[in-house]
This record gives structure tokens, C-alpha cells and sequence, in this order.
């Protein structure tokens, strides 16, 4: 076929993958290549993982739909384990990570009774849906899409100041990633996210934490904001919670589930029996085993590659298998990344200067060897401007 009907809303690398196993995808020509990427933080146990495909063929040669009008052992299985893991209460399912966060926005603002306005994140991503878009501190995102959902505001990333002098007696949540994500994967300081939650029970606030990106082990736990040993009243999930599978989540406390009654919100295909099949199998993979070392795998990846003090890199920066490389004014990530797909090196940006490193929990040191020495070898041949390497 000659003409191609897709939608152009997306920049595509003229690469087509055939097949994954573990680690590594395979193109229709046979070419290897180490995925670090893991389809931004989706499949963090590598692609064909027997566990997972074991619990997915099982349930398809079931039932593949019934809509929640019906009993669901599944999603009461799975949800009985993010409650554990989370310390809240209720849990609902949709499917996605932007609609994790679009039925936040409306649980908070039902739960504050009048209360309307939201405190987020500049440089923060919360998804592109009109509500979830609002709540993304990101201006170049909203540019032809006005107006916006009224009663956001967001503020500098890690800034507690920041913050206090948003609220408003109209206020009702403070919604954050605990790391952002799209936004360069920054770390706020030790005792950022602590200073959120004691100025949100202050002022009778929810903390809603976006753990879409950051949550299912990517940092070395359950969830980022347990580094910093907090609990938020509401957490949204998706991406590496299926490991590929369309499943988004909510975690909410008993308080907040409380006022949301049948017909306030709901989803065609949340929790999807098959999805939900494929998250079961993700939650008994995930042990303390692995969060471990996912830690221990990103420590090392962010100290072989600073020994090497390349001057094309200003920072290494993340926690756990969440790492952020950002590069020298003039480089471009973008056209790193396409020399280093060319090289069988699978990675993400974020913006212009950033490279986003979100390997599978089953690499190897041995992949991470490889990615850096072609990641130097890449960088070396880097021009004074920048625009090409």
C-alpha cells in the first residue's frame, strides 16, 4: 500500500519491529536491538515474558469482554494488591494513563464539594485529554487547543514556596509526579514531596501523585513517593502496570471513594479481563527481589557513565531504572537517539537536550556496558553545533 492513511500527529522512526524477547526487539530484517526504552516505561519485563503471556493466552481462550456491569474476580484480585502495596483503600480501572488522571481531577473536585482549583506542576505531563492537558504545565502542549479547563494552576517543579502561594480558599488538590517525566526526568530535592503532603493536610487539600511513569518498580519500589515515605489520598497508574496491555489505574483512601457513588464515572473497557490478566502476573513478578535491583542496576548505570566525564554531558540524573542523561547546549537528543536506533540502541528524549533511558527490569550489566560504550562512540563524532552527531 502505497499511501499512507495515518493520522500524522505522531514523528516516527522509519523502523518496524517484528518480534521482542526479554530484552531485545528484533526488526523484519532480523537486526537486534537492546531496548531501553521499554515503550516508554511500559514493558518493564521485556517483551514475550512466559509469566505474562501465560496469563494472557489463558484468559483470551475465556472471556475477552463483559463491561463492568458484571463481577470481575480479576479486578478484585488486582485491586486487592495495589491497596496492599499502596496502603489506600479503592481502586477503579480504565485504560489509560491520561484517563487515570482525567477521573483524579474529577474524584478530587466531587470530594471538595464546591472546591475546584488544582495546583500542578510547570514542566509537569498528566496526558492530552482536555482536562488531563489543563493539569500539564507544559504551554507548547496547549497551543491550538484553547480554552483550556478552567481552575489550574501550575507552578515551579520543587519549589514548596511555589506552591503555598498558589493556594486559594477555592483550592482542593495538589497534583504532582513525584519525578517528572516528559519533563526531563528532574528529581526535586530530599524532602520536597514530604513539604507537599504536611502543606496539604494544613490546608485540608488531597495530594494526588501521577505515578503513571514512575510507578510498578520503574525507581526501585512500588511507587516513587514511598522513597520519600509519604502517603497521598489518591495515585494514578498505567504504562508498566500490564506490561503492554491497555490498563490504567486509580488508588484512592476510603475518604475520597466515599463520594463517588454508580453513575458518577465509569469506563467501557477499564479492567478489561485480559489486561487485567496480564497486571496480575506483572504484581507477582514484581518482588522485593527486583525492586532491588532495579536500584542497583541504575546506580550502576549512572556510575559507569559518569566515570567517563563526557563533555557532551552535563548531567545523569533519575533513581532506579528511571534515568535522565542531559546533554550540551547544541545537541540535539533527538538526532542522538536516531544514531543510536541506527546502532541497535532503542532510547526516548525528553525535549530538545534530553536523553530518556527506561530500560526493561530484565537487562543486563552487560547491555548497559553496550549502551554506554556506543553512547560515547556516538557523542564522539558530535558537531560544534550540535544539530547532527
Amino acid at each position: 500500500m502505497s499511501e499512507n492513511h495515518l493520522l500524522g500527529n505522531y514523528n516516527r522512526y522509519p523502523v518496524e519491529f517484528a518480534f521482542g524477547e526479554g530484552a531485545y526487539l528484533y526488526d523484519h530484517q532480523g537486526s537486534k536491538y537492546t531496548d531501553f526504552l521499554s515503550g516508554i516505561a511500559v514493558t518493564g519485563f521485556g517483551h514475550a515474558q512466559p509469566d505474562i503471556t501465560s496469563a494472557v493466552m489463558k484468559q483470551l481462550n475465556g472471556v475477552w469482554h463483559t463491561s463492568n456491569l458484571f463481577d470481575s474476580s480479576g479486578q478484585k484480585t488486582l485491586a486487592a494488591t495495589l491497596a496492599e502495596k499502596s496502603g489506600l483503600d479503592k481502586v477503579f480501572f480504565c485504560n489509560s494513563g491520561t484517563e487515570a488522571n482525567e477521573a483524579a481531577i474529577k474524584f478530587a473536585r466531587k470530594w471538595g464539594n464546591g472546591r475546584y482549583h488544582i495546583i500542578t506542576a510547570l514542566g509537569g505531563f498528566h496526558g492530552r485529554t482536555m482536562g488531563a492537558l489543563s493539569a500539564t504545565g507544559q504551554p507548547k502542549l496547549w497551543n491550538g487547543f484553547f480554552p483550556l479547563v478552567y481552575g489550574f494552576t501550575s507552578v515551579p517543579f520543587g519549589v514548596i514556596e511555589s506552591i503555598k502561594s498558589a493556594i486559594t480558599p477555592q483550592t482542593v488538590a495538589i497534583m504532582l509526579e513525584p519525578i517528572l517525566g516528559e519533563g526531563g526526568v528532574i528529581v526535586p530535592q530530599n524532602g520536597y514531596l514530604k513539604a507537599v503532603k504536611e502543606l496539604c493536610e494544613e490546608h485540608n487539600l488531597l495530594l494526588i501523585l501521577d505515578e503513571v511513569q514512575t510507578g510498578m518498580g520503574r525507581t526501585g519500589k512500588w511507587f516513587a513517593h514511598q522513597h520519600d515515605d509519604i502517603k497521598p489520598d489518591i495515585i494514578t497508574l498505567a504504562k508498566g502496570i500490564a506490561n503492554g496491555l491497555p490498563l490504567g489505574a486509580l488508588i484512592c483512601s476510603d475518604d475520597v471513594a466515599s463520594v463517588i457513588k454508580p453513575g458518577d464515572h465509569g469506563s467501557t473497557f477499564g479492567g478489561n479481563p485480559v489486561s487485567v490478566a496480564a497486571a496480575n502476573a506483572v504484581t507477582e513478578l514484581l518482588t522485593d527481589e527486583v525492586l532491588a535491583e532495579n536500584l542497583e542496576f541504575g546506580d550502576y548505570f549512572v556510575s559507569q557513565l559518569t566515570e567517563l566525564s563526557l563533555p557532551e554531558v552535563l548531567d545523569i540524573r533519575g533513581k532506579g531504572l528511571m534515568i535522565g542523561i542531559q546533554l550540551a547546549d547544541g545537541i540535539s537528543s533527538k538526532t542522538v537517539a536516531g544514531k543510536l536506533l541506527n546502532q541497535g540502541i532503542v532510547v526516548g528524549t525528553s525535549g530538545d537536550s534530553v536523553i530518556r533511558v527506561l530500560p526493561p527490569f530484565v537487562i543486563s550489566k552487560s547491555d548497559i556496558d553496550h549502551f554506554i560504550s556506543t553512547f560515547s562512540a556516538v557523542l564522539a563524532g558530535a558537531e560544534a553545533q550540535g544539530v547532527a552527531v
